[in-house]
């Protein structure tokens, strides 16, 4: 009888067990709806034992993932047309995000427009969204990239680079960008490019892996919009939890936390800022030879996000 009560008593702990999740992720307040899953509880909530890896671009993330590294990224739309382009299995679950990517300049360059750039030293991440938001920034400015000086690198590098003079200005995301001011102080401005380059940020898995984990995927999505009601419900504490988390003071990300639109959603924005930034592959010729604009509806996965919430599901034919 005792033994019976024991198997009965192992069988049900087995039964909830939780299952475990490897998530690499861009450790930037533009992942903060998993930051909040994660420091919230909420992923325990849902019976997900997630471990979280950090790294400082989406691209990483996305590497990581697809060399069986982790199971789930963070990440923004550029290393996703890359992996696209290369016929990649993976399948996007949801949008979280968009926030605009910024430019710091050195006020001794004499920067005060996108204009001003013309002849300077830039730093920028390559295959990163940080690209695309450059040469647009140029494009905007009646630029090209023959009239600059292009510096790849990565952002965590950028404020040692500036503050030594090697380069005149670079152009990234949050925090790197707090982080540059806090630094070099009133030695440096931010210039106005808002509206230049919305950079997204989305969960991408293998689509290997969601075929195996469907009912775990969902869960994970559901812990994260309950992480979305939450922000949305608290901001203060909000603040402080994914300031916390990403090595800035409350008072740094406060006023820049409008920048950033959180919603768990698939909606023509998503879809649309894959295929420009796969066009903008193809005609740049940053794209494997012979590649075409994939069919994104062979790489958006909406099952998960339907299962959990069906009206956040808004392009149409998902």
């Amino acid at each position: 009888m005792v033994g019976a009560m024991t198997l009965a008593a192992l069988n049900a702990g087995l039964a909830n067990a939780a299952e475990k999740i490897r998530l690499a992720q861009n450790l930037a307040p533009i992942s903060g709806l998993v930051i909040i899953a994660k420091e919230k509880g909420l992923f325990d909530k849902h019976g997900l034992d997630v471990t979280v890896s950090n790294f400082t671009s989406g691209r990483q993330a996305l590497e990581t993932v697809l060399g069986g590294g982790a199971d789930i990224a963070t990440t923004a739309e550029a290393p996703i047309t890359a992996a696209a382009l290369a016929r990649q299995k993976i399948s996007l679950l949801a949008r979280m995000v968009y926030s605009d990517d910024k430019t710091l300049v050195s006020k001794a360059s004499g920067i005060n427009t996108p204009a001003d750039l013309k002849g300077k030293r830039i730093a920028y991440t390559a295959g990163t969204g940080g690209e695309i938001y450059t040469l647009t920034l140029l494009k905007k400015a009646g630029l090209t990239r023959n009239d600059v000086t292009l510096v790849n690198l990565r952002p965590q590098d950028m404020v040692s680079a500036l503050a030594t003079n090697s380069i005149d200005a670079y152009n990234t995301w949050e925090p790197h960008i707090v982080n540059g001011k806090k630094a070099l102080g009133d030695k440096v401005k931010e210039i106005d490019t808002r509206g230049v380059y919305a950079e997204t940020f989305n969960l991408v898995v293998p689509q290997d892996y969601l075929a195996k984990n469907g009912k775990t995927v969902a869960a994970f999505l559901q812990a994260v919009l309950e992480a979305e009601r939450f922000l949305k419900a608290n901001r203060d504490e909000s603040i402080a939890v994914i300031a916390t988390a990403t090595g800035m003071k409350k008072e740094e990300l406060a006023p820049i936390w409008n920048d950033y639109i959180f919603d768990l959603v698939l909606d023509d924005l998503t879809l649309n800022t894959l295929k420009n930034h796969a066009q903008w592959r193809l005609d740049s010729g940053n794209a494997p030879t012979g590649a075409t604009i994939p069919d994104f509806n062979d790489i958006i996965f909406a099952a998960p996000l339907k299962q959990v919430a069906p009206e956040r599901v808004k392009i149409k034919g998902l």
